[in-house]
């Protein structure tokens, strides 16, 4: 039986203020996955930490996931020369991985915070939309999703928080936050 593909991969940008961008790529992946289509995730930004999802990821089949950071929070002041050679070599990967049509499923998890950091430009994020195969679907997650990028893209969702149990001082819990 030959294995699913998508016929017309689209592009989807989840954004915002609000939690859940990355929750709600992870979940489009295992849908995905359920379905025995092939996801590759890459982490811009995020390497270095210890989240959950780096726990399951080898666990499950068609699955893969390449983290890139310092484990250090980024700021949009002067970002360290590292953050930018890692987002080079997460761009450098993206580009291999979208352009050997080998997966069905990308997520670029927090790349739009890089494009907002310059760490990447959004030159380089269109043209990894305009270049890839016609049957990849693409995500983009991360704040500060910039215009050009969701004038192309063909579902945007932006979280916006409400309330958060932050602001009462409740502090990130193992298991949910990360």
């Amino acid at each position: 039986m030959a294995r699913l593909r998508l016929e017309h991969g689209l592009v989807q940008v989840y954004t915002g203020d609000g939690k859940g961008k990355t929750s709600a790529a992870f979940g489009a992946a295992l849908r995905a996955i359920g379905r025995g289509l092939k996801v590759y995730i890459i982490q811009f930004i995020k390497g270095g930490f210890d989240y959950g999802e780096l726990h399951v990821v080898k666990k499950l089949p068609n699955f893969k996931l390449a983290a890139f950071g310092r484990g250090k929070f980024v700021t949009e002041v002067s970002p360290h020369e590292e953050d930018v050679k890692l987002a080079e070599e997460a761009l450098k990967l993206a580009k291999e991985v979208i352009g050997s049509g080998q997966y069905d499923i990308v997520v670029l998890d927090e790349i739009n915070v890089a494009l907002n950091l310059k760490l990447v430009t959004v030159d380089e994020a269109l043209q990894l939309i305009k270049n890839r195969p016609k049957h990849v679907e693409l995500i983009l997650t991360g704040r500060y999703a910039p215009m050009q990028i969701v004038e192309v893209a063909d579902l945007v969702t932006e979280m916006k928080e409400i309330k958060h149990p932050f602001t009462e001082g409740v502090t990130p819990r193992k298991g949910i936050e990360y």
